[in-house]
């Protein structure tokens, strides 16, 4: 047990602190070795049960390795006892340990929020403990604030008192937490407002917000409100602690951070992040992973589990279609790269955690997950995970103990399967082609290492045991056979399958695989997309393989670009971000050939169809996903230089700002980007971003202005990008939209990358975001030397749960 109270200081930064650990001596020793970062020890003593204390004579700090070794002058000997420790800190400006995070009050009046962030490796900033996942402990946890701050913690409130040495203080104390690792303890002082409710579970759920702003925490309430009793049903385990707060943090570095019953996030809510940090509380929390090696495993199962969480929320959300464009196909795009690395990778020293917080741990893991799902069936799947939790309930596990929970709930050779998908990096590309055998058709199938680098050449090409679905045109929802490929190749009969019906594989692009037709099975599915009965997800998958393959050099890209035509229907928003996305992936790589005038004439033929059918204004019935869909279609046209949409985005942008009529959330972006083509758009939205109240229109107008094509005002927002104005959180995706706006942008936004570097280094070092970063910058590297095989425009970096995914 720790019993830790701190008094931040919210003037000067610092923070003191009081630590009593309860530990045992296992073996007799004069030394005690503790992880330590940031930290002057002041006093240090330990006192055996029954006996008199001893204190220790020296403090040696290992500031490489973040520890401390306390000497003492005579050995401790076996046996229980408390080890006691005044120290004193530094609330930094990193967003990692115990920090500060500034704000606005209504009044104008800048100050501070002392918070934290401790995953992976960080509580060892706010207090001298044994900072691994697999040493858990409970926690007793007092603060000592301002009486006009709000203080949370991972537990209620029991005890609430004023502080002796100072009237204008109060001591505030936690309720004693559960058996949990260090990285999941946290603590808030600061002034927020909150609205609650309770679960149906008679869970008390808060959503704290900046003061003025409760009403924007709403949302967030009803998702959490809603989720806790999904979590609870699915995994027959029920939420183990009294409360659940949310509280929308002004700095930080992750997306959000799963602290046990106090889970922190951007002033952004989403309904999937919450779903995810909600699933933590017992897919990492309750049960938390033996050691880092085992984070794609936390990240990868909470990836996965917020969309099912999420459709059963909002089943209007068509959730699983975005799940594929913003996750699956994600991490196919990097897990094709040479480069990659196995979703499980092996973490030797601490410092090497952040660098696996990537689309592999998260999207590739969510998206193997999902598949795993899918072979075994809900049933056997839900009673698996029962059975995992209840085991290892407030322990630890590795991987293998999930598999062999799944394993023994369903009677199929998880182990087996899954780590042809974990323990090698990459995937297959399954081809296939087809014979009609009478009144049957005959299968040919072939699987191969997909490489975005091209065909796969190597002598010794990795397999996988790849579940595998086949639909039909008789019913695209319904598989018609579902096979395990464990072999390089195998033949399938599919019986009763008459010549005019087209036979599809993959149904649900739920397998982590991309395939390719013979030419002739791909032009009889075409039908299937010109008419929708292909179901979106699979009209989605279809195009996202034939980029892929075209990409890759397998295929033509002018084969895709036929393909094209038959999507002149569509209607889905999902299908049209990605095939609108992978135009955009398209139209960077011709950006530096004669060809660029000719894509973005092609950009627009396709889009304007769409584009007329939406109009500018809502439709009585449209659903949010329609007015999504319109926003986006519009930008691209925009952005493509449709002089129509154009002319019509600056009257709207003008009426917007004279206030004569307001523009819908959904439509300011497109309607801006109309407006930066004039030399006045930076100084518009720039007032703009100053005027906005909520951080979503912030971040809204910082992607317009990112994406200015116009090279006199490019600089600006790379200088804006750096200014106290953006958030540090949010520099980031700033540089990386300019990088994404035009070759002009990508020039300027890498130049200023290496003229700022020491700064930006500084600002972001050994967190979250300075990968983020990196990964925008080695991108602008290798365009510069036009010697890359492009994985995605750098439009903007989007939150994805814990991570900041580029």
């Amino acid at each position: 047990n720790y019993s830790l109270c701190l008094k931040p200081e919210l003037l000067d930064f610092t923070f003191e602190g009081k630590l009593e650990a309860a530990a045992q001596v296992r073996q007799a020793t004069n030394q005690i070795v503790m992880n330590c970062a940031d930290i002057d020890i002041i006093t240090a003593s330990y006192a055996p049960e029954g006996d008199e204390e001893i204190q220790a004579t020296g403090f040696n700090y290992q500031n490489e390795d973040e520890k401390v070794t306390l000497s003492f002058p005579s050995t401790l000997q076996t046996g229980t006892g408390t080890l006691k420790i005044d120290f004193v800190g530094e609330l930094n400006d990193k967003m990692k340990g115990f920090y500060r995070s500034k704000y606005t009050t209504p009044s104008g009046e800048v100050r501070y929020a002392a918070v934290t962030q401790f995953e992976a490796t960080d509580a060892r900033r706010a207090f001298p403990c044994w900072d691994e996942p697999a040493i858990k402990a409970t926690f007793d946890i007092s603060l000592v604030v301002p009486k006009d701050r709000v203080a949370l913690s991972n537990m209620n409130v029991i005890d609430r008192k004023p502080y002796p040495d100072d009237e204008n203080l109060v001591e505030v104390k936690f309720a004693r937490t559960p058996v949990m690792s260090t990285y999941l303890v946290a603590f808030v002082v600061g002034e927020y407002d909150f609205v609650e409710t309770r679960s149906k579970d008679g869970v008390c759920v808060r959503v704290y917000t900046p003061v003025g702003k409760a009403e924007q925490g709403k949302f967030a309430l009803e998702v959490a409100a809603k989720t806790l009793p999904f979590y609870k049903d699915y995994f027959s385990v029920p939420y183990p602690l009294p409360k659940i707060d949310l509280i929308a943090i002004a700095d930080f570095a992750a997306g959000a951070m799963e602290n046990w019953g106090l889970v922190t996030y951007r002033e952004t809510w989403v309904a999937l992040v919450v779903g995810h940090e909600l699933a933590h509380q017992w897919f990492g929390n309750l049960v938390t992973m033996e050691w880092w090696t085992h984070l794609w495993l936390n990240e990868g199962f909470a990836s996965w589990i917020e969309y099912l969480c999420v459709d059963h929320c909002f089943p209007e959300y068509d959730i699983w279609t975005q799940f594929v464009s913003a996750d699956y196909t994600r991490a196919q795009e990097l897990d094709a790269l040479d480069n990659s690395h196995p979703i499980e990778v092996s973490v030797g020293h601490p410092s090497e955690v952040d660098e696996i917080f990537d689309a592999i741990s998260y999207s590739k893991g969510a998206s193997v997950i999902r598949m795993l799902h899918d072979y075994i069936g809900d049933k056997d799947f839900k009673k698996g995970m029962n059975m995992y939790l209840t085991k290892f309930q407030q322990k630890n596990a590795a991987t293998e103990d999930l598999w062999e929970s799944l394993e023994n709930a369903s009677g199929k050779p998880i182990a087996a399967v899954m780590s042809t998908w974990t323990k090698q990096m990459g995937f297959p590309l399954i081809y296939v082609e087809a014979e009609q055998v009478e009144d049957d058709r005959l299968l040919r199938l072939s699987q191969r290492k997909f490489c975005a680098s091209g065909p796969y050449v190597g002598e010794d090409c990795p397999q996988w045991m790849v579940p595998i679905t086949i639909s039909t045109s008789e019913d695209p929802s319904q598989a018609k056979l579902k096979i395990l490929m464990d072999k390089p190749e195998m033949s399938v009969l599919l019986k009763n399958v008459k010549p005019d019906q087209w036979v599809k594989l993959n149904l649900g692009t739920v397998g982590f695989y991309r395939t390719q037709y013979s030419s002739a099975m791909l032009e009889s599915l075409l039908p299937g997309i010109r008419d929708l009965s292909l179901p979106p997800v699979d009209r989605l998958g279809l195009q996202n393989d034939l980029f892929s393959l075209a990409r890759a050099g397998i295929i033509s890209t002018v084969e895709v670009l036929k393909v094209m035509e038959a999507f002149v229907n569509e209607p889905n928003y999902t299908v049209w971000s990605d095939l609108s996305c992978n135009l955009g992936i398209l139209s960077t790589l011709l950006s530096h050939t004669d060809f660029y005038e000719e894509i973005q004439e092609f950009v627009k033929d396709v889009f304007s169809p769409i584009g007329e059918r939406l109009g500018w204004d809502p439709k009585p019935g449209e659903g949010h996903l329609d007015a999504l869909l319109r926003g986006l279609v519009l930008g691209k046209l925009g952005k493509a230089g449709h002089k129509a949409t154009l002319e019509e985005a600056r009257r709207r942008f003008k009426d917007h700002v004279e206030g004569k009529q307001v523009l819908s959330a959904d439509l300011r972006s497109p309607v801006s980007l109309g407006d930066p083509v004039l030399a006045s758009g930076f100084g518009t939205l720039h007032t703009l971003h100053k005027q906005a109240d909520m951080q979503e229109e912030k971040n809204r107008i910082e992607r317009v202005l990112g994406a200015t094509l116009l090279p006199e005002l490019i600089q600006k927002v790379l200088t804006f990008a750096l200014s106290e104005e953006v958030r540090p959180q949010d520099t980031v995706s700033v540089i990386g939209g300019v990088a994404g706006g035009s070759k002009h942008g990508r020039k300027a936004a890498w130049k200023f990358i290496k003229d700022n570097w020491e700064e930006l280094y500084n600002r972001y070092q050994g967190g979250f975001l300075i990968s983020r970063l990196i990964k925008v910058r080695e991108h602008l590297q290798k365009l510069s030397r036009l010697s890359c095989v492009c994985s995605g425009p750098f439009l903007f970096c989007e939150l994805h749960a814990d991570a900041v995914v580029v």
